[in-house]
């Protein structure tokens, strides 16, 4: 009997909700509604290409866009190819998740040494590296 007390004291209180009144909504609405749709930030490639070039990157990375050749690395040229076999989404997705979380897909052959940029970069530099490293790799 002592078990059924509780139970059925909540069985009252759920009886008592609604007391047969119905509620109908009022077709009001407070506040307004967005007309657009909101738009991802579009990444500006040139920014990046700065970005790419002031954080080092070409240091370890060949990347004809930007110059550079470094071998520590991924061959970047390559970055469709790398985004497809580590099966992880588009290839901007790909490159973006690399960016901010190196550490969640590492290229065999090459050391888990990437810097963690997706704490020391803000969230626009991001998006417009990500602009450079994918504006001329083929989706394949």
């Amino acid at each position: 009997m002592r078990r059924l007390v509780p139970f059925l004291a909540f069985a009252f209180v759920l009886a008592g909700c609604g007391a047969g009144e119905t509620v109908s909504p009022t077709g009001e609405v407070e506040g307004t509604l967005p007309t657009t749709t909101a738009q991802a930030a579009a990444g500006d490639a040139g920014s990046g290409k700065t970005l790419f070039t002031a954080q080092g990157c070409g240091g370890c990375h060949t990347f004809k866009p930007a110059g550079s050749g470094g071998t520590v690395g991924p061959d970047l040229d390559k970055l469709t190819e790398f985004a497809q076999r580590a099966n992880q989404g588009p290839v901007d997705e790909f490159a973006k998740e690399s960016i901010v979380s190196p550490h969640a897909y590492v290229e065999q052959g090459f050391p888990d040494s990437m810097p963690d940029f997706g704490q020391t970069l803000s969230q626009q530099q991001v998006v417009d590296l990500v602009a450079f490293l994918t504006e001329n790799q083929k989706q394949g």
